[in-house]
């Protein structure tokens, strides 16, 4: 868990049948004409001229609370990696090796007349142990156990970067326990939010009956449940609080820590961890740990035990029989995101033997569908945009030199991973068994965990991936100073090997330029070259980033979402920063790509400044239902895809001049309301 990670959305090789060649490249259009709405002009609102006949064509389906450009790409991956395992798992495999263990997880997850004939029973066994807790010493540990398990009750432990000493590992402590994710679901009186509340206490209520407790201790369990919980909230950071980098840096002794938030034995929950000789540790959010003493102090033994007992069937719900999955989706799948209809059982097998095996799937994803082409060409966009960014930084008028010159320090020192880790993740610890589905979930969260803890107090491993290969997705890390793209990022209509140069700089250039800024957004840009927390600015410097970055907040806060709910542009800056920021920086990229050649030709009729904002528009095209709406608006850093591209584009001159854009246009934002940060 690396709460700093910007996403944009083996030791050895392993021989996998099927897997030999690469598939055969094919061509997609650079830019369809046929994804565009000439209803309403440029000027109107771009999103729905560059994306409306795409938006038409492609209508919700019942799975989907959201479907964009984005989750097509992820389809259409899914749909090859179903194959890729299928093939697989129709041939024999030693026991124990990566494509038995792949086929065994994959087996399980369809294996529906195994998931129904088992019910609750493969949570028993971890159910009766909490029961049999007799002490809060008891509960320390069952919060170790379910948290070895994939369960997160009051807080997640994991091990990261030490963010002031970069180059080594820390435990770290971060506030959780929500089984709503945020704290302002239990805290806000209005219609709406009582009325999620109500369904999730139905949802808890379920769960538990389901799990075979009498009418009566359903119940009491969903009343323990929502009193902890909305104890937890009350003491929880808001989501614009946990942006603070500063403020969320506390390393200090394990004595001090225990001294402090006393209300847990914190000796029996490592020991429960397996880890010993505990040193110094970073609880992130020191604040919630301290006063997390009041939430654990008021609930009686039972009640806490009800609270674990949640936690456990929350997270166990979508690996058990389908009336525990029915019950999860109904809550999470259609309240709070509107969908209507369940995910069909091969997807979603798919994702939890991508969860589980990440690394191992992505070897055979890339051996049949990444060129190391596609590399080589990425290398030199991603060269391009780093000199763009450089030249910008240079031309900076509201930055002084001193902070210029280690700004392109930092710039010349980002680590470049693209398509898949030199070093592949060993799985051989891993044990996979035809016994369980939800066991083996289990299991794997183990070895999860004891992947982190090897690393306590141990250098960071620069090499190590927090994506696999077949993630459409990309990111940058502060800590590692680093940014990342993902083998299944980089096709259509991300990355175009037949688009010509200003579509491809209009979509990967921008993704490009987008992680690179994420640097030097309101979180990136206090971590300096070697990732260390770190106030490298002048002090004037820093007080006219925060006065540019306080327009963006005000532009984004204006935006009305649904209704009379706003856009939190607080919440979302880094993300508006790094889509400003990667904008700027590919168009600039791309202009240097074009000197001493002939201006292009329009294509298509468009010319290429045209397509290249077309190119970026594409990206974002979406569906979206008003219940996801509300829910990301809410838990999501990023901006809806309407507003990525409309409010971003309404700060940039060049997107004016190339579509004619006119002060009496409501895409027009008077000069002086617009701002350029990087």
């Amino acid at each position: 868990m690396n709460n700093k990670m910007l996403p944009l959305l083996a030791a050895s090789v392993v021989a996998l049948a099927g897997c030999s060649s690469p598939q055969k490249e094919t061509k997609v259009l650079a830019f369809n004409p046929a994804n565009m709405d000439t209803t309403v002009t440029a000027g109107e609102d771009f999103y729905q001229y560059a994306c409306g006949g795409w938006i038409k064509n492609n209508p919700l389906k019942p799975e989907y609370a959201r479907f964009g450009t984005f989750d097509q790409l992820r389809e259409d991956n899914q749909t090859q990696l179903r194959d890729l395992i299928e093939e697989l798992s129709s041939t024999q495999h030693e026991k124990g090796s990566i494509g038995d263990k792949i086929a065994t997880l994959y087996a399980l997850g369809l294996d529906s007349v195994k998931l129904n004939s088992e019910g609750a029973t493969p949570v028993k066994e971890q159910l009766d142990a909490i029961s049999a807790i007799e002490n809060t010493d008891g509960v320390a540990s069952m919060i170790a156990t379910l948290q070895r398990e994939g369960a997160y009750p009051y807080f997640a432990f994991f091990v990261s970067a030490d963010e002031k000493n970069s180059s080594m590992n820390i435990i770290q402590l971060y506030q959780a326990g929500l089984g709503l994710g945020d704290r302002d679901y239990y805290l806000q009186a209005d219609a709406n939010m009582e009325s999620i509340r109500d369904a999730y206490k139905v949802y808890i209520n379920k769960l538990f009956t389901l799990a075979g407790f009498s009418a009566e201790q359903a119940t009491a369990a969903t009343e323990a449940v929502m009193k902890t919980e909305t104890g937890i909230a009350e003491v929880s950071y808001t989501r614009e609080a946990l942006r603070d980098s500063q403020k969320n840096y506390n390393k200090m002794s394990y004595a001090d820590f225990k001294s402090k938030a006393g209300w847990m034995n914190w000796d029996a929950f490592f020991a429960g961890l397996g880890v010993k000789d505990v040193t110094d540790l970073d609880p992130k959010q020191l604040n919630f740990f301290v006063n997390l003493d009041k939430v654990f102090k008021n609930q009686t033994l039972e009640e806490q035990k009800y609270y674990l007992s949640y936690n456990l069937l929350n997270a166990a719900a979508p690996y058990l029989s389908d009336d525990f999955v029915a019950a999860s989706f109904d809550f999470y799948g259609k309240t709070l995101s509107g969908k209507q209809e369940q995910q069909p059982r091969w997807k979603r097998a798919l994702n939890t033997v991508n969860g589980s095996l990440g690394e191992a799937v992505g070897q055979m994803y890339v051996t049949k569908y990444f060129p190391a082409s596609s590399k080589e060409k990425m290398l030199t966009l991603v060269n391009n945009l780093q000199q763009a960014l450089g030249e910008r930084i240079r031309e900076l008028t509201w930055m002084g030199d001193e902070t210029k010159a280690k700004a392109e320090e930092k710039l010349a020192s980002f680590a470049v991973k693209i398509g898949y880790p030199d070093k592949w993740r060993d799985y051989s610890g891993l044990d996979i068994q035809p016994d369980s589905y939800w066991t083996n979930v289990c299991r794997s969260s183990i070895f999860d965990m004891e992947y982190q803890l090897a690393d306590i107090n141990k250098p960071v491993d620069r090499t190590r991936w927090h994506m696999s290969p077949q993630t459409v997705n990309a990111y940058y890390n502060p800590t590692t100073n680093e940014i990342c793209f993902p083998a299944a990022i980089l096709q259509p209509p991300f990355f175009n090997a037949d688009a010509d140069d200003a579509v491809n700089y209009g979509a990967i250039g921008v993704v490009i330029g987008h992680e690179m800024t994420h640097g030097f957004d309101d979180q990136g840009r206090n971590y300096d070259k070697e990732g260390n927390l770190t106030d490298w600015w002048t002090a004037e410097d820093a007080e006219r980033f925060t006065e540019r970055a306080d327009v963006l907040v005000k532009q984004y806060d204006n935006i009305l979402v649904l209704d009379t709910v706003h856009a939190n542009g607080r919440y979302t800056l880094g993300e508006n920063i790094a889509d400003h920021g990667g904008l700027l920086v590919s168009y600039q990229a791309y202009q240097n790509s074009l000197k001493g050649k002939e201006t292009p030709a329009p294509i298509d009729g468009f010319t290429n400044d045209q397509r290249f904002y077309l190119g970026y528009a594409t990206l974002w095209g979406q569906n979206i239902r008003d219940e996801e709406i509300l829910r990301l608006t809410k838990i999501d850093v990023h901006s809806l895809g309407k507003w990525r591209v409309n409010a971003a584009l309404r700060n940039i001159e060049t997107f004016y001049d190339a579509f004619g854009i006119k002060a009496s246009d409501p895409m027009f934002l008077d000069p002086a309301e617009r701002v350029v940060i990087w």
